[in-house]
């Protein structure tokens, strides 16, 4: 298994036979260098979405297009597109669960919002949520776009995800330290991936408290297409 940050809150993740495309924001990420953009998505086999924000699926639809790949993700939405745009989509919702050959992708909650930017006004299209990845004796816990919740301790309950990939810049979502919390009240990740920070000034530019608050767990501050192999 490969997890490879895109920068920002885009992953690449190689996993039993499958290349998911996790919130790919390619044209305009200042942490994604134009010239490594098809390397990133090469060989991709679905797009998942945690939620609507342009930072998370303005290159969606064409990826979706170009490669001819399904986009995974809350109902609403990908329906909307399906509808609208042509595109192959596998719709479902929070606590469902859909296979994706050998690997099993659940929906859980977040807690953020979710609109898709139009011509005339923003538009709230389904809801915000994580994602929970499991394949090749891995479970990996991707949050999203949210703050600390009491529902990752059911999420732990019935995932035991070992692997967290968190979005931890702060402003928008958890910081660092909240991510912390979040990492040692509710898990027990042996590897803790963050992420939704450097991009901007606005959000944090160090994992220094979450490497501190986490310390039984690896916490790796990933590089922008350098594998995390594991």
């Amino acid at each position: 298994m490969d997890i490879i940050w895109l920068g920002h809150a885009s992953f690449r993740i190689e996993i039993a036979g499958q290349v998911l495309l996790v919130d790919p924001w390619l044209n305009g990420n200042p942490m994604l260098p134009k010239a490594v953009q098809g390397k990133a998505t090469e060989g991709a086999t679905h797009i998942l979405l945690t939620h609507g924000h342009f930072d998370h699926i303005c290159d969606t639809l064409p990826l979706a297009k170009e490669k001819g790949i399904p986009v995974v993700a809350q109902f609403d939405l990908v329906n909307h597109w399906v509808e609208t745009k042509g595109i192959e989509g596998i719709g479902f919702n929070k606590g469902g669960t859909v296979r994706l050959g050998e690997v099993a992708v659940t929906m859980v909650h977040a807690v953020h919002s979710s609109t898709l930017g139009t011509p005339d006004d923003p538009k709230c299209i389904g809801s915000e949520c994580g994602f929970m990845i499991a394949g090749e004796n891995h479970t990996i816990y991707v949050s999203g776009d949210t703050d600390v919740m009491a529902d990752m301790a059911v999420f732990n309950d019935l995932h035991s995800p070992d692997i967290g990939i968190l979005a931890a810049g702060g402003h928008f979502t958890m910081d660092m330290r909240r991510a912390g919390y979040a990492a040692t009240k509710f898990f027990n990740f042996k590897i803790i991936i963050p992420c939704h920070y450097k991009t901007f000034p606005l959000l944090e530019q160090s994992a220094d408290e979450l490497i501190k608050a986490a310390s039984d767990a690896n916490v790796i501050e990933p590089e922008v297409m350098v594998p995390i192999s594991l």
